[in-house]
């Protein structure tokens, strides 16, 4: 038995890009940011690693990332690896690893500047941080979106 299995929490590095294929199928690519700290044993100093992760989120799942994300913003996926190749312009062969979504949970906001947003611990991800306001309002759930499955835009709490 195989398994291709990945999940990431991170914030987007850039905004959607959706496009569609000859075929009329939207795909959006997105860009991930996640990030590892960890202490320096000779120095003491913490070090921070971040690594950049490419999504690509097909059809439907593609649709709802162009529409609600945008740069800075919080997002879980879960998905698969997938390495595709294609030869450059200079003749020299080219290898893309990417995350290839299966499911997607919007986990914050990004403020106007682009920069992101507070959003709520990851103990509780369907929870999200409610925006600065006069009277706070409760934090409402956001639904799990898994592709393949038709979507109502009345599910969709904002």
């Amino acid at each position: 038995m195989d398994l291709n299995k990945v999940m990431i929490i991170g914030r987007l590095t850039r905004d959607p890009e959706l496009r569609t294929t000859p075929s009329g199928v939207n795909v959006c690519q997105i860009g991930v940011a996640t990030s590892f700290v960890y202490t320096n044993q000779q120095t003491g100093q913490k070090v921070e690693q971040t690594e950049f992760h490419n999504v690509v989120l097909w059809r439907k799942l593609g649709e709802i990332a162009h529409q609600y994300l945008k740069k800075g913003t919080q997002v879980f996926i879960e998905g698969r690896l997938q390495t595709r190749s294609w030869d450059g312009k200079d003749g020299q062969k080219r290898y893309r690893t990417e995350i290839v979504a299966d499911n997607m949970i919007m986990l914050g906001r990004a403020n106007a500047s682009g920069s992101p947003a507070p959003s709520g611990q990851f103990a509780a991800p369907a929870q999200q941080t409610p925006a600065p306001a006069a009277t706070p309002a409760p934090a409402e759930e956001l639904p799990t979106i898994v592709q393949g499955e038709d979507i109502n835009v009345e599910d969709i709490p904002f």
